[in-house]
């Protein structure tokens, strides 16, 4: 277990703006990662190996994207229990992202709002990061690598820098994931329309196809999507995914609605919500999308898991895996094998 318990981090972390508690919590990890020091926040793994899309997963639990946006903490994260990480999203060139404050707490909801707008340091140094972990895939762990577009770079040429980002990541990823669906990079979520999507993905697969000759490996895409989507939207995606034989899709990204928050404070800031209110969308996205792809297609949840049961409730909505990223920094480390315990059980409650 963990030398320090979170309980005793989480009010001086709290009582800092949310984006300078989320940097100096990356920079310890980063420091402190592989060294002794590490024992402050690791834990064991739970055992509950699941293989999906080729991919063999240590457990069920996995760190979604947008935490470490640099990949520089991959392997003290991994210490944490996961069995997967995925580290991004990650841009062709290096981006601030939207201007600050761009990050709210609403705690009484179990939530966060961010507009950060993929601010990272750009592909090359992104790349030089995952080179330099080791412990986290030597222990087995799975690593996603999520690709995205520059803010700079017109939505007709959103291709392109996919493309670029596929290409560069590939050798280095074990799945690799392309986000349609951040709220906070404008027009990208009309990537998700029909005509669009069978563009890029398309243009994606054509590619992969190439890399994995060239590199003489094979790599898993997946697309992650938004919760705002209705169920002809969902259908619509998921007819797409299959058309081009992507290999799994992740549900969901933040949402933009803000019904379950009104009211409270910071409710009315721009951005995608996380955390507890986006639960219910997700699932339903994820239900939509397992009725329209059957059994066998590989689909990751996130949103809204704060407690071993939600993790549940993922894996009952059709989930064959589940991520968490606000639930961590509400719960601490502690959530990690907890969720992980729970789905190891096998106790998947019946979606109502």
């Amino acid at each position: 277990m963990a030398v320090v318990p979170y309980a005793l981090a989480r009010p001086f972390l709290f009582g800092l703006d949310p984006e300078r508690a989320h940097e100096l919590t990356l920079d310890a990890i980063a420091t402190l990662q592989n060294t002794p020091a590490q024992c402050l926040w690791s834990q064991p793994r739970v055992d509950d190996p699941v293989l999906l899309a080729g991919l063999r997963f240590p457990n069920r639990i996995g760190l979604a994207a947008g935490l470490d946006k640099n990949g520089r903490c991959i392997d003290g994260l991994g210490a944490m229990g996961f069995g997967f990480i995925e580290v991004g999203t990650v841009t062709p060139k290096a981006q601030p992202g939207n201007a600050r404050p761009r990050m709210f707490r609403l705690p009484s909801a179990d939530a966060l709002i961010n507009r950060l707008g993929f601010n990272n340091e750009g592909l090359d140094a992104f790349i030089a990061n995952v080179r330099r972990a080791r412990s986290f895939r030597a222990a087995g762990g799975v690593l996603g690598l999520n690709i995205g577009k520059n803010a700079s770079t017109p939505i007709e040429r959103a291709v392109d820098d996919y493309l670029l980002g596929l290409e560069g990541v590939f050798p280095h990823a074990d799945y690799v994931t392309v986000n349609i669906s951040s709220p906070n990079t404008q027009n990208l979520r009309a990537l998700q329309s029909d005509e669009a999507l069978d563009a890029l993905l398309g243009a994606l697969q054509a590619r992969k196809r190439e890399l994995t000759t060239l590199k003489r490996r094979e790599v898993p895409m997946f697309v992650k999507i938004a919760p705002d989507l209705d169920d002809a939207q969902v259908a619509l995606i998921a007819a797409t995914l299959r058309r081009h034989a992507i290999d799994g899709v992740i549900a969901t990204n933040t949402t933009i609605a803000r019904d379950a928050v009104k009211g409270l404070p910071h409710a009315d800031e721009r951005g995608g919500l996380s955390g507890a209110p986006v639960r219910e969308a997700s699932n339903r996205v994820i239900a939509g999308l397992r009725a329209a792809l059957g059994a066998a297609f590989p689909i990751i949840g996130v949103g809204g898991v704060m407690s071993a049961a939600d993790a549940q409730a993922k894996r009952a909505a059709g989930a064959d895996l589940v991520q968490i990223y606000t639930g961590l920094i509400y719960r601490g480390p502690a959530l990690v094998p907890r969720c992980a315990r729970a789905l190891a059980r096998g106790a998947v409650p019946q979606a109502a």
